[in-house]
């Protein structure tokens, strides 16, 4: 979450009108995240989050993004569906973006999971991949493997301002990964960003899973690779912590136990899940407004993870030198 559009108290309290949901009493942003602009907003009768999109997520996902709240809503999963309005509306503009009013979740998000916090949450996961087992939605992954080539080009030489030879590196890493790249197994809709941050706890209890607006329909254990590569490490991808990663992965298999041919692939797409947050992070630290209320992720953070899933390949970088 973040900060990019500014949202004044008067264009709030009209915008809130729309809903019965009660009189603006205050309004913060959030400054953690990357992609859209949230507030948590508080009004005489609960509290909400106001989402408003940014150019990363497009208008039309939205209703394919909202659609998969509503559906793992209605089979007890912890999300927050969209609130709607008086005439049945959940999609609406504010300050010229897109924007949604979300139900807020209690619970917190964690910066240092324990084993039998990353065991509820891997929990968590595969139930909610059992959920959209009926869901007919459909959406590309539009940070799938197919995007990272073109995003490493429009990034560009740049790249080498973040570290000597990192362009050419990342470039070496992604031939090394296409080649084996195990597309043949199973495909669901998945989150494909379920970082702690996004995983609400209280306790060992999951309390709300968050932040859907990468979803889409891809390999269900790309989506567990994802996790553990945001998991099982501390913020500076130096340090893994494998009772964290073992955790998530004990606490899935309750729900999807893996086959030979996916522990053996499991690797090849934890690396990717390196190369997908690297690239990205790096356009973000590359191309951020100054004047963004936003944290800024540091772009080599997932780069170092590459050094647990394919250290052959990692020795072989400058960068990772």
């Amino acid at each position: 979450m973040a900060v990019y559009t500014q949202v004044s108290a008067e264009l709030l309290a009209d915008f809130l009108a729309r809903f019965g949901v009660g009189e603006l009493v205050s309004a913060k942003g959030i400054a953690e995240g990357v992609e859209n602009s949230n507030y948590l907003v508080e009004t005489t009768q609960d509290r909400f989050i106001l989402t408003l999109y940014e150019k990363r997520v497009s208008a039309g996902d939205l209703p394919y993004f909202l659609s998969l709240l509503d559906h793992l809503a209605a089979k007890g999963l912890p999300v927050p569906p969209a609130i709607k309005d008086r005439n049945g509306n959940a999609i609406h503009e504010l300050a010229g973006r897109p924007a949604c009013l979300i139900r807020f979740l209690p619970g917190v998000s964690l910066s240092h999971p324990t084993p039998a916090q990353a065991l509820a949450a891997g929990k968590a996961m595969g139930a909610m991949h059992r959920a959209v087992a009926d869901f007919d939605g459909f959406r590309e992954n539009s940070m799938g493997i197919a995007t990272w080539q073109p995003l490493l080009d429009r990034c560009g030489d740049s790249l080498n301002q973040i570290a000597p030879g990192l362009h050419a590196d990342i470039a070496f890493a992604l031939g090394d990964l296409m080649a084996t790249w195990p597309a043949q197994l199973d495909t669901c809709a998945i989150h494909a960003d379920l970082f702690p941050d996004n995983v609400l706890m209280l306790g060992d209890r999951v309390t709300g899973l968050i932040d859907f607006y990468f979803a889409c329909t891809d390999l269900r254990l790309y989506d567990l690779a994802v996790m553990h590569a945001a998991w099982s490490f501390d913020a500076t991808g130096r340090d893994y912590d494998a009772a964290v990663g073992d955790a998530l992965i004990e606490g899935y298999t309750r729900h999807y136990p893996l086959s030979d041919e996916e522990r053996a692939a499991f690797d090849d797409l934890a690396a990717g899940a390196c190369i997908r947050f690297t690239l990205s992070r790096a356009w973000d630290w590359l191309n951020t407004p100054v004047d963004a209320l936003v944290t800024r992720k540091d772009p080599l953070a997932f780069w170092r993870r590459l050094r647990v899933y394919k250290p052959a390949l990692a020795a072989r970088l400058e960068s990772l030198s």
